[in-house]
């Protein structure tokens, strides 16, 4: 699969090369209506925690922030929920990936999964890193974006990202900026598809 440039102008950080081993791709996959595609990307919206997510505001807070950035850069007005037209539901997942590729759950207190993504196909998203001596730290965000008024989901995205977990990319603004940015790349994406966005330090 041909890796994709990401354009981030977030921070410094970014530019730097403090980080000998390279932070990964984020892998993408997209789920869209077809025939709800012309609502995406423009009218109101409000950026909400998906049902059954167990949230901490301080550790959901800068994804909530960097979803609701690609939005408007999308073409959305972020409004109340009263006066939305649609709904941006966010759930997030963080977990550890040991030299040894057990996958362990990180507390930040937040979890739980996206529903009905994919509309009720699973889909598991791994990268086989191959074990290595440093831990990566993984960030999996979820996004449904609904019709408020029939609450029909027309669009549904997830993206998952396990830099090292000493990288500049693996916490905090930075890390919610990049998975977001990669979710919304090219946006609304074609459905079913799975890409890799790859991200540079």
């Amino acid at each position: 699969m041909k890796p994709l440039p990401l354009a981030l102008g977030i921070s410094a950080a970014l530019t730097l090369a403090g980080c000998a081993t390279p932070p990964g791709p984020v892998e993408v996959t997209r789920f869209v209506a077809p025939d709800r595609m012309a609502q995406l990307g423009q009218g109101r919206i409000f950026v909400e925690t998906a049902a059954g997510v167990q949230e901490d505001s301080l550790a959901l807070a800068p994804y909530k922030a960097a979803v609701a950035d690609e939005l408007r850069r999308l073409g959305y007005v972020e409004s109340d929920r009263g006066n939305a037209g649609q709904i941006a539901q966010i759930s997030l997942e963080r977990y550890v990936i040991g030299s040894g590729g057990r996958r362990s759950p990180v507390s930040v207190g937040v979890g739980g999964s996206t529903g009905s993504y994919g509309s009720g196909v699973g889909v598991g998203i791994g990268i086989n890193l191959g074990g290595g001596p440093k831990d990566r730290l993984g960030t999996e965000l979820a996004v449904t974006i609904r019709d408020k008024a029939s609450g029909q989901s027309i669009w549904e995205g997830r993206a998952d990202f396990q830099p090292p977990e000493n990288s500049p990319l693996a916490r905090g603004s930075a890390n919610a900026q990049t998975v977001a940015s990669a979710l919304f790349r090219e946006f609304p994406g074609n459905n079913g598809e799975t890409i890799e966005v790859e991200v540079t330090e």
